[in-house]
């Protein structure tokens, strides 16, 4: 896989977009409750900062995604991405934290554009019967950034300040703009040189969905999956503090262990990918969510949330590489924008629900309430999967037999 170009390009830039997220991202959560008293209505806001913009501009982006050439779409929101860390740098001078959640907004806006073109280089220089491993080693990347990026972000923050943060954010952010320029130059899309017409193409996008039941399904799953995703999102940091009675910075060390769960688990289904249909490994993944969820709710003890979040991680790239593998899969070329953009802000507009939430159930009730019903969500989410899975079965069954 590493032998294509374009996934060993795109994996590169990859790997300076998440350093610099995680710097930015755990140096905002670490200064905004050192400034709020851990608040957790203030740190819902942060993710609602990191996560609204996709439940608004993912359709756009999709959109103009599939129309716009994807070498030029991504470098140019990196570079914008970029510029807009260092203006918060600038703005934060004037004393408010507010301005950090403005940065965080326009880089999830620009991740709108830049993602679903990356996907579109994969659909069109990835071969088919590679795909599903190229997702798992995608998720492998990610992995691997939950076990070094929270050591990374706590570190640099606490060791230099937001403000040495914020500068390592704007410089991996450039950094990938200039890796993406070394790809070649984009193929002409006949499509571009015919007036545009965004309604008529993002009406077609959104009726291409409703005509695939398995994107429909798809859709279903995503909106339980992410109102549970959302609900217990933003509350990670009191499970260590208030359940396990220790500082908020320990936190690192649990997306530690779950980071290193999901490296080993990306690494065995890329071995496996060919053995297993991407609908059984997303209700797998979500079944065993489900159930560490609940139990990371309950647990008290530092050694049993350890083990839960390990096996959580070893799951979760089931649901990662299950979900974008179908996706792929039952999509075509021209429509990977705008189906990635209508089926994503069902999952994100959920999530958002659920943070917006999540403060107020736990300030009303407790943790261990809300995480039983993000675990009862998540269980419903693999209920709804069952006309996938008996589809797989079925097309199986007729390939074994001719």
């Amino acid at each position: 896989m590493l032998k294509n170009r374009y996934v060993r390009t795109t994996l590169l830039s990859r790997v300076l977009l998440q350093l610099g997220i995680w710097v930015r991202n755990f140096a905002i959560l670490l200064y905004v409750t050192d400034l709020t008293h851990n608040d957790p209505k203030s740190v819902s806001l942060i993710s609602i900062a990191e996560y609204a913009p996709i439940f608004i501009f993912a359709m756009i982006g999709g959109t103009f995604a599939d129309r716009w050439k994807p070498k030029r779409t991504m470098v140019g929101c990196d570079l914008l991405s970029a510029a807009s860390v260092f203006a918060v740098l600038g703005a934060l001078a004037l004393g408010s934290w507010y301005f950090l959640l403005a940065g965080t907004f326009v880089s999830a806006v620009m991740s709108q554009f830049s993602q679903p073109s990356a996907l579109k280089l994969y659909k069109g220089h990835v071969p088919p019967e590679l795909l599903q491993r190229v997702m798992a080693l995608s998720q492998s990347l990610m992995g691997i950034f939950m076990v070094i990026g929270p050591v990374i972000g706590a570190f640099v923050y606490q060791q230099y300040g937001i403000q040495v943060s914020l500068i390592v954010t704007g410089i991996a952010f450039f950094g990938s703009a200039l890796v993406l320029m070394s790809l070649p130059r984009d193929t002409e899309n006949p499509n571009v040189n015919e007036a545009p017409d965004f309604a008529k193409e993002l009406i077609a996008g959104l009726r291409y969905v409703w005509n695939s039941g398995a994107l429909r399904t798809l859709g279903i799953v995503f909106s339980v999956s992410g109102l549970a995703a959302g609900l217990v999102q933003p509350l990670a940091v009191f499970i260590v503090m208030e359940r396990l009675g220790l500082d908020k910075a320990f936190l690192q060390w649990l997306l530690m262990a779950s980071g290193a769960a999901m490296l080993v688990g990306g690494g065995v289904i890329m071995a496996a990918a060919r053995k297993v249909r991407p609908q059984t490994l997303l209700a797998l993944g979500l079944l065993v969510s489900s159930l560490t969820t609940l139990g990371i709710g309950w647990s008290t003890s530092i050694a049993f949330t350890f083990v839960l979040q390990i096996i959580n991680g070893l799951f979760y790239p089931c649901v990662h590489i299950g979900i974008q593998t179908l996706l792929m899969k039952h999509t075509e070329g021209a429509f990977i924008g705008r189906v990635g953009g209508a089926i994503t802000p069902v999952f994100m507009g959920m999530m958002v629900i659920g943070m917006s939430l999540a403060g107020y159930l736990k300030d009303a009730f407790s943790l261990l309430p809300v995480y039983a019903v993000s675990a009862a969500l998540l269980l419903l989410g693999t209920l709804f999967l069952l006309p996938l899975l008996q589809a797989g079965r079925r097309a199986a069954s007729k390939t074994a037999s001719s």
